[in-house]
């Protein structure tokens, strides 16, 4: 039972968060704020619709499990490392949708096209409101699913499966912006919390740092108890 315990254990966190965000954002979507800031970049209306970029958009979804799922069993440190950049960048989000909602009106009105593509679009934006889309989590995740697959030696190091995510995760970003979900505005931003973010949590690792810290701490209190003894 303690094993299958321990085997489950880096699940819990990622399920208890998954209900808050799940429930945090369902609040934030059905209290529709009183005025909403529009978010827009000339260079949005020079970007075309294509509606074929629904396949990596909707991939994400995969993708982020994937890789989340992968670290959970092959790579105990590198999970937790990876969850805590995801967190992160997310509550970062739910708090500027909370007190900054945001809009945007990139959509087309009327799809260019009648095709399989075009209904699965069409289908997206009737279940996902052009509503608190700063910054961009379908960027930022895309950037730290990345992370997590380029920080593990075994995946790292595999040239055609670090390639493969890094062109998957480049390909997600772009469909943002072509399938009219996000501005640039939102992508740019993206980026620069996941910079931010990825300084804290890969570079600084302060993860580690606080598991030493707290190590040490142990350890003098029982050295201390022990010549008290």
């Amino acid at each position: 039972m303690k094993r299958l315990y321990e085997r489950i254990r880096p699940a819990i966190p990622v399920i208890v968060y998954f209900i808050v965000y799940m429930a945090w954002f369902g609040y934030i979507e059905r209290n529709k704020a009183s005025k909403y800031t529009v978010i827009h970049m000339n260079i949005d209306d020079k970007i075309p619709f294509c509606e074929y970029f629904i396949i990596p958009y909707i991939a994400w979804f995969v993708y982020v499990v994937a890789v989340v799922g992968y670290l959970m069993i092959k790579d105990r440190a590198g999970f937790y490392r990876n969850f805590t950049f995801l967190t992160t960048g997310m509550t970062i989000f739910l708090i500027i949708s909370t007190f900054w909602p945001n809009i945007q009106h990139l959509r087309p009105y009327v799809m260019p096209r009648d095709n399989v593509f075009t209904h699965m679009v069409s289908f997206l934006y009737r279940i996902d409101t052009p509503t608190n889309l700063w910054p961009s989590i379908h960027v930022y995740n895309s950037i730290g699913a990345y992370f997590g697959v380029a920080h593990n030696s075994r995946l790292g190091s595999n040239k055609y499966v670090k390639g493969g995510c890094f062109a998957l995760s480049f390909a997600i970003i772009l469909s943002t912006v072509f399938l009219k979900q996000h501005s640039m505005f939102d992508v740019m931003t993206a980026f620069i919390m996941a910079a931010v973010v990825y300084v804290f949590v890969y570079r600084l690792d302060i993860l580690m740092s606080l598991k030493n810290s707290y190590l040490e701490h142990k350890h003098a209190k029982e050295s201390e108890a022990y010549l008290i003894k």
